[in-house]
């Protein structure tokens, strides 16, 4: 179960794409979009990526910074943000304490097996680095849309 609205978002440090150690707290200032996601380079992962994308000079315009972080290495997001330009840094949590931290890796299933794994959730962290909103069961195709609609932006 992820962790709720209106507590303190959880500080924590993971390297991003370009290897540099980012922290959560280094963006207070700004509104975050604190984005868990599966796995590099898959169908879902791919549209939410891009949408945050192709949305991406609407949120930049408003100071607000994107963060995606996933289970997958830093080797394995290079070659994913290069494929599909992507302008946000993405954060390796290789051996997911983040995501136990934020309370998003968990059972799931596809065809039929059940594995752990990242649960699909986005937090807005606010200026002051509170959570404002916790999205669960995000559906990649229309989740930037519903972002830039909370925060006005749309």
């Amino acid at each position: 179960m992820p962790i709720a609205s209106g507590i303190p978002a959880p500080d924590f440090e993971l390297f991003d794409d370009a290897n540099i150690l980012r922290k959560l707290s280094d963006f207070r200032g700004k509104n975050v979009v604190l984005y868990f996601y599966p796995k590099d380079d898959t169908p879902g992962c791919t549209k939410e990526a891009c949408n945050f994308r192709d949305d991406y000079s609407a949120y930049e315009k408003a100071g607000v910074v994107i963060l995606g972080v996933s289970p997958d290495s830093v080797r394995s997001h290079v070659k994913f943000k290069e494929k599909f330009q992507l302008q946000f840094p993405l954060l390796a949590d290789e051996d997911h304490k983040v995501c136990d931290l934020y309370g998003v890796w968990g059972p799931k299933k596809f065809m039929g097996k059940e594995y752990e794994g990242v649960l699909r959730t986005t937090f807005l962290v606010d200026e002051q680095g509170n959570i404002k909103k916790v999205y669960e069961n995000v559906r990649p195709a229309e989740h930037s849309a519903d972002l830039l609609a909370e925060l006005g932006l749309a």
